[in-house]
């Protein structure tokens, strides 16, 4: 049957992309998975859901077979119900982006960004997802397998090498007069300019075997296990980028010493070091502290230069190195 004209209908899109359909209140998800109203809104507010009424049918088949799977863990003694709730946090937080991510690249490319798409625009949106959901779905499984096998392979070397804190080379690339960059251009021309920017950061710490920790608009943070890998991440970055004449020209700071991994971030004085560093290297030029350079000093693949003590807010007087290949 033809659907009428106008906008998709907001039931058909949520009951498309859940893959069931909307049977359940919350109170009867809660008694059909068999487990406490208490954990179920704690588990749901870890998701990331929004409230909804009592009496509101916002539920599915998923949804309780999601919270009935949970519930098998905690008898189990598995983990503990305060590790399921951590861990269904980071997995909200960071689906919450991801769908948001995927959505913005439907919309621009099916779309006109700068305008609201029309009912027909939505439609072949929708159209798009309910074609392409069911391939993307085990994609998205598979790539948190393959990036948890490397985060374990990354525990089990440090305990190998009998570290009992983490060291790791961590860096940013900021991109130069980004703030004068983006008076110059467009919303659009702008996002092409940030994402391009993360694309060609991201495929060079992904060659190179290291990690994109986040994203920061106009700059990124990434971190490796070795010096010599930092140190190629980041002169990489800023060659990708003198190539590609897109994208304005970056500079890089990095530094290596004991970092505190915590939900997929980095914390800790080597990170800060790295950021200042950053704000004192000229563009086109990475900037290391002088335990990377101490790592690779030996190296002869690299050349490095020391420069004036510099003062880094919050950190002292500071002794910078320019990397560059030898």
């Amino acid at each position: 049957m033809t659907e009428p004209p106008g906008p998709p209908d907001p039931r058909r899109i949520e009951e498309l992309l859940l893959g069931g359909e909307l049977r359940y209140t919350s109170m009867d998800t809660i008694r059909a998975a068999g487990v406490s109203e208490e954990f179920a809104r704690q588990l749901w507010r870890a998701l990331g859901f929004p409230h909804v009424p009592d009496d509101m049918i916002a539920f599915t088949e998923g949804d309780v077979t999601a919270l009935t799977r949970i519930a098998t863990l905690r008898p189990a003694g598995v983990i503990d119900e305060e590790i399921v709730l951590r861990m269904v946090r980071a997995v909200g937080q960071t689906m919450a982006r991801l769908a948001k991510w995927q959505v913005d690249i439907l919309v621009e490319a099916l779309t006109d960004p700068l305008e609201a798409p029309d009912p027909a625009a939505l439609r072949l949106i929708m159209e798009n997802a309910e074609t392409h959901i069911a391939e993307l779905e085990p994609l998205l499984v598979h790539a948190w397998r393959r990036q948890l096998a490397a985060a374990g392979t990354r525990l089990l070397a440090s305990q190998d090498a009998g570290d009992l804190q983490t060291r790791a080379a961590v860096g940013f690339a900021d991109l130069v007069a980004f703030t004068r960059t983006s008076r110059d251009l467009d919303e659009r021309e702008l996002a092409r300019l940030v994402e391009r920017f993360e694309e060609t950061a991201s495929d060079v710490v992904a060659e190179h075997g290291g990690r994109l920790v986040k994203t920061l608009g106009d700059e990124v943070l990434f971190s490796a296990d070795t010096a010599r890998g930092g140190a190629e991440i980041g002169l990489s970055v800023a060659e990708a980028v003198r190539e590609d004449a897109g994208i304005p020209d970056v500079r890089v700071g990095m530094a290596y010493g004991p970092v505190l991994p915590l939900r997929g971030d980095v914390f800790g004085t080597t990170v800060n070091l790295a950021s200042r560093l950053t704000e004192m290297a000229r563009p086109g030029t990475a900037l290391v502290d002088a335990g990377l350079a101490a790592e690779l000093r030996e190296d002869d693949a690299y050349d490095l230069s020391r420069i004036s003590r510099r003062r880094a807010h919050g950190l002292g007087v500071v002794q910078p190195y320019v990397l560059r290949r030898h």
